[in-house]
């Protein structure tokens, strides 16, 4: 399995903080998927970076991005996710958000999406550490089963 992650930071890009999200996802997945091959990125809360980072990573059988899915002005990942993708995928962004409410109601304002574009998923997790915590730990059952699908190896 191959995995893009993309951490949306003005400061972390800069330089100005260590990007924990970033790595905390990696960790995550290599402790669920040994095999697994993780690529990061940090880029700002900027569309055309973020575009950018999702062009040259298409092909990965999953792009996980970290940052951008609040309110501000600044967020802008999840708006570049869907103008990227070819179809959306609701039911992850949907229980992504429940089980983060679980946590805090402040999930209510998560805008993160999930989409499709060719072979490779797209998902957004909110950037907090805790956040992308609990998300990867729902999005992991399914992710090697997607691949299945795609390789046409059934269900």
């Amino acid at each position: 399995m191959t995995v893009t992650v993309i951490t949306a930071s003005d400061r972390a890009s800069r330089g100005e903080y260590e990007d924990l999200s970033g790595a905390v996802i990696e960790s995550i997945l290599l402790e669920a998927y040994p095999e697994c091959r993780i690529n990061r990125v940090i880029v700002p809360d900027e569309a055309v970076a973020i575009r950018k980072a999702l062009d040259e990573n298409l092909g990965d059988d999953y792009i996980l991005t970290t940052g951008g899915t609040g309110i501000s002005p600044r967020d802008v990942t999840p708006d570049v996710s869907r103008e990227f993708c070819d179809s959306e995928l609701p039911g992850i962004a949907e229980i992504l958000r429940f089980e983060s409410y679980k946590e805090t109601p402040q999930a209510m304002l998560s805008r993160g999406y999930a989409g499709l574009k060719n072979q490779t998923i797209v998902v957004n997790f909110p950037g907090s550490v805790k956040a992308v915590r609990l998300c990867t730990r729902v999005l992991i059952p399914i992710m090697d089963h997607s691949g299945k699908m795609f390789r046409g190896e059934g269900h």
